[in-house]
């Protein structure tokens, strides 16, 4: 099966490249997408300096958004599922392997990592919690991190999503999307390292969360 890493990346010079060798020495085959959101410092230059035959630059003209970028990067995939990766270095990539058992086990068509929120800052931690209790509520699921970065989708699936929203409420219309088809969310431990300066915020970005979840909650797939 081939994974299709998707990155967006803005103004991330001091660990984007860090992170992309660690995601080039995951041994699965896949191809990272970088779609790069109109970053100002040196992000493109380092990314295009670096040798990982796999990688594939984008660059955005106009910063718009996480969403935006993820939606250029799925349009530009060619695996057989996808998986959004961040360009800081809170998730590890070496995870890869253990999300995709379930889907090459044929047990599931969509697989979340479950990260560990004891190190994380106790507004980020609860905001987490509460957006995840929300999604449970209205969607019927089970799930423990809703908003984790790790979400690993079949790449059909990916593509009926129909993806909208261009910020971080990108993370609740992919779940509150995936609850609406019947798909059956696998969860899986993963490794995380909380980031100290953080771009998303609990307050600016926690109530476009849960407008998304309320939008979608009447949303259907395309046939």
């Amino acid at each position: 099966m081939k994974l299709s890493v998707l990155m967006p990346v803005y103004n991330e010079e001091e660990d984007v490249a860090q992170i992309l060798q660690q995601v080039a020495a995951v041994p699965v085959e896949k191809e990272i997408i970088v779609v790069d959101d109109c970053s100002k410092d040196r992000t493109v230059e380092i990314v295009q300096q670096l040798n990982i035959p796999e990688l594939v630059l984008i660059c955005h003209n106009v910063n718009q958004g996480k969403g935006a970028a993820i939606r250029t990067a799925l349009a530009a995939a060619t695996g057989d599922a996808i998986i959004i990766q961040d360009a800081d270095q809170e998730y590890d990539p070496g995870d890869y392997p253990a999300l995709l058992k379930p889907i090459l086990g044929g047990k599931t068509n969509v697989v979340y990592g479950v990260r560990d929120f004891s190190g994380q800052k106790a507004l980020m931690r609860w905001g987490n919690r509460l957006l995840s209790s929300l999604t449970n509520l209205i969607y019927g699921t089970r799930l423990h991190d809703m908003e984790t970065c790790y979400k690993l989708i079949t790449i059909g699936i990916a593509r009926r999503l129909q993806l909208e929203c261009n910020r971080f409420d990108l993370e609740p219309e992919i779940t509150a999307k995936v609850a609406r088809m019947g798909e059956r969310i696998a969860e899986v431990p993963i490794s995380y390292k909380p980031r100290v300066a953080k771009k998303l915020s609990p307050w600016r970005d926690g109530w476009p969360a849960v407008r998304a979840l309320l939008r979608y909650r009447r949303w259907n797939p395309a046939s």
